[in-house]
């Protein structure tokens, strides 16, 4: 046997069986092969016709055949739309323009350790340790950006522009501009800088909520240093929390993509096939091969939008740390000898950890307890959870369902602002 399969064969094996059955050998007679070649000569007789109609447009036949058409289908079948197979290569040629390098540095002071100003250590030495000044170097990174305005609004990821003294970005055509941070925020891993320039190219964006796994996926950037390199792929997940990424400081449902992305390519953008922007490049796997992530275009814009205009953004949380329950991490939990849970429930999600002082600690919120439900929306994983607190405001109410020791219990929580610099928390 194969190790290949080969279904057309044995559709034909069965075709013959059938045959076989139906007209078994005894049978056969001079109808037989009469019949088959008036079969043929029918087959033939069509065969001739259909090229005929199809050969002269104005043949009656042809005429009666489309009239019994719908006419969408014949407006259908005379417009069939053919992909330019150097479709991204138009896509490169008209986007690219708007996709810029961002080049930022900033001065890191390196102190002399107070040990070595002890008097007593230095006598202990021999007075060898030299007593330096506090040295200075500057820390250069290179990352891209793409242009949203022609007055010099840029997209990029806020890790590319981190705590930066200067930012210039150097567009396509070779023009370097002193840019200046606007909004900064770590969260999602957004920033936006400006530019004092007018009549800039431009990118599109797309609706990133309509994208599907299969679709082309175009990334343009400036990997490793080496300036307007493009690449491709498909969009190979939607969805992806920071968890399934690993990394748990962000409030993001990531794109999963093929298209191969590198250090350098952070900030630039992820491209359908019409050329417009779905995401914005952030995050690789080191450990693997193929797989990067892109944070969608939707949330950018709505962060993106609050930076230009407030200048940062606040982040409704409500202090706990969670993991979504099956019945594996049921087991899991409830054999380990360090954990203090008990857990009951087979789905939902469960509170693992409440932050003291936090807004789900005031609310009465327990480590053990499993959220059901918030606002009436049901809640079966950890990340909806996640998304649902991001998208309510500092202060609202939040009406959370839990089940408590077999109990249903019912409270209500007002998110806080997330505090940026405390990483472990994730709603």
């Amino acid at each position: 046997m194969s190790q290949f399969d080969y279904p057309e064969a044995e559709t034909a094996s069965r075709h013959s069986e059938t045959q076989l059955t139906e007209t078994p050998a005894s049978h056969r007679s001079n109808r037989g092969w009469r019949a088959s070649f008036a079969s043929v000569l029918l087959g033939a007789s069509v065969a001739t016709t259909g090229a005929y109609i199809a050969w002269n447009p104005s043949s009656p036949l042809r005429q009666q055949a489309q009239a019994q058409l719908p006419p969408t289908s014949i407006a259908q079948a005379q417009n069939v739309p053919i992909r330019d197979p150097n479709f991204i290569t138009s896509v490169v040629q008209n986007v690219g323009p708007a996709v810029v390098r961002i080049d930022a540095s900033r001065t890191v002071r390196s102190a002399v350790p107070e040990a070595f100003r002890d008097p007593r250590l230095r006598q202990f030495f021999g007075g060898r340790v030299p007593l330096q000044e506090p040295s200075e170097r500057v820390q250069r990174g290179v990352g891209s950006g793409f242009i949203v305005s022609q007055d010099g609004q840029i997209i990029t990821n806020a890790h590319v522009v981190a705590g930066s003294d200067t930012v210039e970005v150097v567009l396509k055509d070779g023009r370097r501009i002193e840019g200046r941070v606007v909004g900064s925020d770590p969260v999602t891993d957004v920033a936006v800088v400006k530019v004092d320039e007018t009549n800039l190219p431009t990118v599109k964006l797309s609706n990133s909520d309509q994208i599907q796994p299969g679709q082309w996926a175009i990334a343009i950037g400036n990997p490793l240093g080496l300036d307007n390199t493009v690449t491709a792929g498909i969009i190979s997940a939607t969805g992806r929390s920071s968890s399934d990424v690993g990394i748990s400081d962000k409030r993001i449902d990531f794109i999963q993509t093929d298209a191969a992305i590198n250090p350098g390519n952070s900030g630039g953008p992820l491209l359908n096939e019409r050329g417009e922007v779905i995401g914005v490049n952030t995050a690789i796997r080191a450990d693997a091969q193929g797989i990067g992530f892109a944070i969608p275009i939707n949330t950018v814009q709505r962060i993106s939008n609050e930076l230009i205009t407030k200048g940062s953004v606040q982040h409704p949380y409500l202090g706990v740390q969670m993991v979504t329950l099956t019945p594996d991490v049921k087991q899991d939990i409830n054999s380990n000898p360090e954990s203090d849970l008990n857990v009951t429930e087979d789905e939902g999600v469960l509170v693992v950890r409440v932050v003291s002082d936090s807004p789900a600690a005031k609310a009465g919120i327990r480590a053990g307890d499993i959220v059901r439900s918030i606002n009436g929306q049901t809640i079966t994983k950890a990340n909806e959870l996640q998304n649902v607190v991001e998208q309510s405001q500092v202060g609202s109410n939040l009406q959370v369902q839990l089940r408590r020791a077999g109990q249903d219990v019912n409270l209500t929580v007002q998110p806080g602002a997330y505090p940026v610099d405390n990483s472990d928390q994730q709603g």
